[in-house]
């Protein structure tokens, strides 16, 4: 396993693998000793970089979500699992009632639903500090500074590590940061979207932005992370659920440009040349770019796991990083 530190402050930063394991459907869709075989195989190769969330998988049970932190809180302490692993959360977009979709809403980043559901968290996952808290999605409802302080508060209390944001505009990071900056306090360190190999229009309209998809990595995104290269970026959906090698998923409309096919081709050519799956070859390439990404992957599976594992030791050649970058 390789290794790279998130965060700043000496105090709060930690050193994480460059393979993150997403939990999402762990307790619900994936049963318990499932879940339980592919997180023992993920510490035992080295992964220490689990994440999750609040809200994990309201939609379906028809709840308001904690299963999977649930899971998590039972795995660490069937197995006596310490601050070797750090377990990422979020908060912010967990339905306002029992549901199945967001048609009734979401908490929100108020002050009070950060305090309560951060409390929440860590009660669920069984530690005395989150690792690294997340807002999960933007409200714009809720005063900037509100959000900065209440995360801030936790921080200085020591019941939260780092800090992170998630499905929110460049200019909406750089607002949280520069608010957090003037005030003397920590601000996000690490950038959670979606990002894959193939490119994923931005410009439709999503629930939350009529101006287009803000979770999804775009140009305005890719430069503002090179520019403020301490920032670590957090790839998730990398794989997209499986559309790069299953043919019974649909890669959507949001792939419907010919940008598709041209890159679709050179991911084949270099995945036959290194005799890699599409899969490695997709994740050592989020891993080794120039804005090197930590990607965040799902396994219903021990097997799908270790697949993703072999992509740490994948080691692209720069004319076969040339190949896939040139394709548009």
């Amino acid at each position: 396993m390789r290794y790279r530190t998130i965060g700043t402050d000496p105090a709060t930063r930690r050193e994480v693998s460059v393979l993150s394991l997403g939990a999402m459907l762990m307790g619900t869709l994936t049963d318990e000793a499932t879940s339980f075989a592919i997180l023992d195989r993920y510490a035992e190769a080295g992964g220490t970089f689990i994440d999750t969330s609040d809200n994990y998988a309201f939609w379906v049970d028809g709840t308001r979500g904690g299963e999977s932190e649930k899971l998590l809180g039972r795995w660490r302490r069937s197995r006596g699992v310490g601050d070797e692993i750090v377990i990422a959360t979020k908060v912010g977009a967990r339905p306002n009632v029992p549901a199945t979709d967001f048609s009734q809403g979401i908490e929100g980043l108020s002050a009070e639903v950060i305090r309560q559901s951060a409390e929440q968290s860590r009660e669920q996952l069984g530690v005395d500090r989150l690792d690294l808290l997340y807002a999960h999605v933007q409200d714009p409802s809720v005063p900037t500074a509100e959000t900065v302080g209440a995360f801030a508060e936790l921080v200085a209390e020591g019941t939260v590590g780092l800090l992170g944001v998630s499905n929110h505009w460049a200019w909406q990071v750089e607002r949280a940061r520069t608010v957090a900056a003037a005030a003397g306090l920590p601000g996000y360190d690490v950038l959670q979207y979606h990002h894959s190999y193939l490119r994923r229009r931005t410009d439709a309209p999503s629930r939350r932005s009529p101006d287009g998809q803000e979770g999804v990595v775009g140009g305005d995104l890719l430069s503002y992370l090179r520019a403020e290269p301490a920032l670590v970026p957090v790839a998730y959906s990398p794989l997209l659920s499986g559309a790069y090698v299953r043919a019974d998923k649909s890669l959507g409309p949001e792939f419907d440009h010919p940008g598709t096919t041209a890159r679709q081709a050179a991911l084949r050519a270099v995945a036959e040349e290194t005799g890699a799956t599409v899969n490695q070859v997709v994740l050592a390439w989020l891993i080794g770019g120039d804005i090197p990404f930590v990607p965040l992957v799902g396994a219903s599976s021990v097997a799908q796991l270790d697949e993703s594992l072999a992509a740490v030791d994948l080691e692209l050649t720069a004319e076969q990083r040339a190949v896939l970058d040139a394709a548009h």
